[in-house]
């Protein structure tokens, strides 16, 4: 689970929640001209207001949150866990307008006993929470701000130029540098200078502390075929869409700059990449990757 995948919408479901819990302790009832040491009940006092809005509200944000943390969606019958939470706080904001409407519920009275009672502070706030609670549960995937996340990604501590070496960040191996495809150093020689993804030794290029003639070992372990692949850490030198390995075409995440990424597979010219959260894709993209 993954709490940089939430985003601001979720904040604003995870702060109605909070509002719904508080409300749940305050009165059900408002009683006109009540001496002020009168008990009143809170909404934990009626059982139709806990288990239709109390409840289906705090057990839909957890769904609406927990769905989103995930690195992979969850079903339940069929539907997305996501979109069961959004329905559980649709019914709560139902069921909290029509205990608006109706506090006393079927017990109504006869020759005015019920005619000061109306809505405590309890249950209108409850409406509220919920109102706000559902309204962000069904508008987080369409309004634009609200599916910015919630909690920024780190950023370098100082920007890098284009091309450069990103300093620490997630999985730093604290290796020298090589490029994906170069050749490593040797005990006793200097690392190389960094080359784009898959490039070759340039002719003529020197290679301290090794005789020229192994040249053609390094383009033979070069084009080493797929199957001895061996993971590496690496870093993007500008943000990079990673798309799903189905071949959909909608990324599902953005490799930024300064942070360290897992390549676990190589698909032709293409990388399949782990984030952070644990969430693969394809990386289309390798030109110019620095290898940890």
């Amino acid at each position: 689970m993954n709490i940089r995948s939430l985003t601001r919408g979720d904040g604003v479901v995870i702060g109605a929640a909070v509002l719904l819990l508080i409300a749940s302790f305050l009165d059900i009832y408002s009683i006109d001209g009540a001496p002020d040491g009168t008990d009143i009940p809170s909404l934990w006092g009626s059982g139709p207001v806990v288990f239709g809005v109390v409840l289906a509200g705090l057990i839909g944000a957890a769904l609406v949150v927990v769905a989103r943390a995930l690195p992979q969606p969850r079903k339940v019958a069929g539907l997305d866990l996501g979109q069961v939470g959004v329905a559980f706080t649709v019914f709560a904001a139902w069921c909290a307008l029509g205990n608006i409407f109706d506090p006393a519920g079927a017990f109504d009275g006869e020759g005015g006993v019920m005619d000061g009672f109306g809505a405590g502070l309890g249950l209108i706030l409850a409406l509220i929470a919920t109102l706000v609670m559902a309204a962000a549960a069904v508008a987080t995937p369409l309004v634009p701000a609200l599916k910015g996340a919630l909690i920024p990604a780190p950023r370098p501590a100082a920007p890098q130029p284009y091309g450069g070496q990103p300093q620490g960040g997630y999985g730093y191996p604290g290796a020298q540098q090589q490029p994906y495809g170069g050749q490593p150093s040797q005990p006793g020689q200097p690392g190389q200078p960094g080359q784009p993804f898959g490039g070759q030794p340039q002719p003529g290029q020197p290679q301290p502390g090794q005789p020229q003639p192994q040249a053609p070992q390094q383009a033979q372990a070069q084009a080493q075929p797929a199957g001895d692949f061996s993971p590496f850490w690496f870093a993007v030198p500008v943000p990079r869409p990673l798309f799903a390995e189905d071949g959909s075409p909608t990324p599902i995440a953005e490799l930024a700059p300064g942070t360290w990424y897992l390549a676990v597979e190589q698909r032709g010219a293409n990388l399949v990449a782990q984030t952070q959260d644990g969430r693969r894709g394809v990386l289309q993209d390798t030109s110019g990757i620095q290898r940890g």
